[in-house]
């Protein structure tokens, strides 16, 4: 749903990410971005030859963590 303010349109949140972006969101290399995605502790989604991750993979990559830290 978008909202008007002063006439203007406001974008839609990012739902799906770039691995380059994903990189820079959790302060991760690209190989260690391909390996969370490999061992399945990152889903990604795949569309063509473009790979992409949910910014929901991400929160629960992030949960992930902070249950295994205690």
């Amino acid at each position: 749903m978008t909202t008007m303010t002063s006439g203007a349109v406001e974008a839609p949140p990012v739902r799906l990410y770039r691995v380059s972006e994903a990189m820079e969101l959790l302060s991760l290399s690209r190989s260690v971005i391909y390996e969370l995605i490999r061992s399945g502790r990152l889903r990604s989604v795949q569309e063509g030859r473009s790979r992409r991750i949910p910014g929901s993979a991400i929160a629960e990559y992030i949960a992930l963590l902070e249950s295994e830290a205690g």
